[in-house]
């Protein structure tokens, strides 16, 4: 008989008030939209292909002003990814976020994943706040701020 050995949980309860903070800092002052995906291994060769699944599966598409941005990170393969919607990429070149996916994958090799998240979702909302202003008479929080954790 094998025995089955339940993995370790990617964060603390409080790593996870961290990061859920860090979204709704970073979200305070755009109207753009930002969730965290994370998981053990990646089902695709391609981190980005499995990003933009998760995408359209949370139906991060149906923002009003196609603002979702997706931080997609498989743990165990080491493979993160970065998927915006339609509105994003209009105002936003790739090169900004292949970037932002540098910074991210310098810090999570250094040992700080916590941070090199936060860090990211930091930034991000700073350019979001730039391309999406928050507007007080019709900005709500259209997605949650929740970490979603797949297998």
């Amino acid at each position: 008989m094998f025995k089955r050995f339940k993995r370790k949980p990617f964060f603390t309860k409080e790593e996870k008030d961290y990061i859920v903070n860090a979204i709704r800092v970073a979200e305070h002052t755009t109207s753009g939209e930002i969730r965290l995906f994370i998981e053990h291994k990646c089902k695709y060769v391609d981190a980005l292909d499995r990003a933009a699944e998760i995408f359209y599966t949370l139906k991060m598409d149906k923002t009003q002003l196609q603002n979702g941005v997706l931080l997609y990170v498989a743990v165990d393969d080491k493979q993160l990814a970065i998927f915006g919607d339609k509105g994003i990429y209009k105002k936003i070149d790739r090169q900004y976020w292949e970037n932002q996916v540098q910074k991210m994958i310098n810090q999570i090799k250094a040992g700080q994943l916590l941070s090199g998240i936060s860090n990211c979702i930091g930034e991000i909302g700073a350019t979001l706040k730039e391309q999406f202003p928050y507007d007080a008479s019709i900005d709500k929080n259209e997605l949650p701020d929740e970490i979603v954790f797949g297998n």
